[in-house]
């Protein structure tokens, strides 16, 4: 009589190898790899579960629960004005080159604070993505980024006046424009397993309206993070499947067709929010603070950290996301998750790196009692 383990068919054995080398590889890719409809690739792990050979779907378990961010990840080149700026001259400047990218930078953040993360994200196969990738996989999951030799990693320049304030910055994001719904449901599997997803919007609209969809049948929570007014036009139609929302007065005002003018708009704001269906919201305002919101705990809000010396503004941003996303995943309260974003936001303010280089849990815990 033949035992649980029965002997495996031709077909059999390579979506068992390939399972082996790759515990997140989706049904579509073994499809792919056979050349067989996913219908018929479903059947054949099902078989496989039968004799043995897979314990359930146990090959796309992840125990450890990682974070999943999509979206930019791009090289940073910052040029600081020594003297007054001049348009339509030569302006003498010293400059960096550092890693960036909303997604990259907050995945950066997350793992600095203990957390698994994977990055997903499109890059080409040049220097620019080599610099990129060797800052940061000390920090996360690297190994389902997807590279297009035909196309340019992205890349963020930023001129900065001689006080730390943007002058102008340029983008080129390209490259984000290959991040599709195709790219992302080859990693079905380690996204279902997610502990949560945080999207930036450097995603094209049809990749961040699958990720809803996706999100809310697979009961995971989706984080939106906007990068910039103009990119609010990628939102999904629908938002009701979004965890959270972590945005700007700008971009506030873009989407919500409205002017915050005072204390009162800014509530209200954060009440539009809410009323399209977000879970969590939070709109910043700069030197005035941040409010959030949900239906249970109501509209807080938290004042700015004042930083007399600030060294550089790139990045604040993301330090702030990055805390406010690290400090609900530890289960905090609405008015604690504010304060961590504040806080580790305040500190980057201080620092001339995108995210800075002390940032660890108990150097966290430390600033957050320093600033009671």
């Amino acid at each position: 009589m033949e035992n649980n383990k029965a002997k495996m068919n031709e077909k059999e054995e390579i979506i068992f190898n390939s399972i082996r080398k790759n515990p997140y590889i989706s049904q579509q890719e073994l499809a792919d790899i056979l050349d067989l409809s996913r219908p018929t690739v479903a059947n054949l792990i099902s078989g496989l579960i039968k004799k043995g050979r897979i314990l359930g779907k146990a090959y796309i378990l992840n125990e450890a629960k990682q974070i999943v961010c999509i979206g930019g990840a791009n090289v940073d080149r910052k040029f600081y004005i020594k003297d007054k700026a001049q348009l339509a001259t030569s302006n003498p400047v010293r400059s960096t080159q550092s890693a960036g990218g909303v997604a990259r930078n907050v995945g950066e953040n997350l793992g600095r604070l203990g957390k698994e993360v994977i990055l997903l994200t499109a890059c080409g196969t040049d220097s620019d993505w080599e610099a990129v990738k060797n800052a940061s996989n000390t920090y996360m999951n690297l190994d389902y980024v997807t590279a297009f030799p035909s196309i340019a990693t992205g890349s963020y320049t930023a001129v900065l006046e001689n006080n730390g304030d943007l002058l102008v910055a340029l983008a080129d994001m390209d490259a984000y424009d290959h991040l599709t719904p195709d790219v992302l449901a080859k990693n079905e599997g380690l996204l279902s397993q997610a502990s949560a997803i945080i999207a930036d919007l450097n995603c094209p609209k049809e990749t961040l309206e699958y990720l809803g969809s996706f999100a809310e049948i697979n009961s995971i929570p989706l984080v939106l993070v906007p990068v910039s007014s103009p990119k609010m036009s990628h939102l999904p139609e629908r938002l009701d499947h979004v965890t959270w929302l972590i945005c700007n007065r700008d971009e506030s005002e873009t989407h919500l067709e409205m002017t915050i003018e005072n204390d009162e708009d800014w509530r209200l704001a954060a009440q539009k929010w809410l009323d399209l269906g977000v879970k969590n919201v939070i709109v910043t305002n700069g030197s005035k603070g941040a409010v959030a919101a949900n239906n249970a705990e109501g509209i807080i809000f938290e004042p700015a950290i004042v930083i007399e010396n600030i060294v550089d503004v790139t990045g604040a941003g993301d330090a702030f996301c990055s805390a406010v996303i690290y400090a609900w995943l530890e289960g905090k309260s609405l008015q604690e998750i504010l304060k961590a974003g504040s806080v580790n936001a305040a500190r980057t303010l201080e620092s001339e790196y995108t995210v800075r280089q002390n940032l660890s849990t108990s150097q966290l815990q430390k600033d957050l009692e320093e600033f009671k």
